[in-house]
């Protein structure tokens, strides 16, 4: 899940096996912020993902970095990382899915998967199982996931899902077994 602060109260209520992924565009990345967020996760046995500075990530010995679809940098494999430290990347299409891989990304979301309010088009199950079919990497299914459509997802070439907005108003209510 997406957080933008450090709220307890909003965490407490999410399954135990979701993982947070630390990402405010709005400001710089506060290291008191990422430190009572790695203190709570671990406490919680949750994995924490920092958005966008993959430096801070392995200074504070975080699970890894998450590099959004707009980050075009390339040499994020350059430095020398732990070896449990995990990319993420998020793409929409086939030119993004290559530069991800280019970056080192070991997952990635490939979204919006089902109709989302905020996006005109969406990729469907057929298109993102093109898109993944001659892809060595791991992928998620990402966007538009709700109960309706929770079924479909077992017809993707996909390791999980996430859902931002339905896993907030649901958390304690989903069961994450296999999908």
């Amino acid at each position: 899940m997406f957080v933008e602060d450090f709220n307890p109260a909003d965490l407490n209520n999410l399954n135990k096996n979701i993982s947070i992924i630390y990402r405010n565009y709005k400001k710089k990345p506060d290291e008191s912020t990422i430190l009572s967020l790695k203190n709570y996760c671990r406490a919680n046995k949750r994995e924490l993902y920092l958005s966008n500075n993959i430096k801070l990530a392995i200074k504070h010995r975080l699970n890894g970095v998450y590099i959004p679809s707009f980050n075009k940098v390339k040499n994020f494999n350059f430095l020398s990382k732990p070896n449990d430290f995990l990319i993420i990347g998020s793409a929409h299409n086939r030119a993004e899915i290559k530069l991800k891989e280019d970056q080192g990304c070991n997952l990635i979301f490939l979204a919006p998967i089902f109709k989302v309010n905020k996006k005109i088009g969406f990729l469907g199950i057929n298109k993102f199982n093109l898109l993944t079919m001659n892809s060595k990497s791991v992928f998620i299914a990402l966007g538009g996931i709700n109960q309706k459509n929770l079924k479909k997802l077992k017809l993707l070439n996909c390791e999980g899902f996430a859902g931002i907005s339905w896993i907030k108003k649901t958390a304690q209510k989903i069961n994450f077994g296999p999908f």
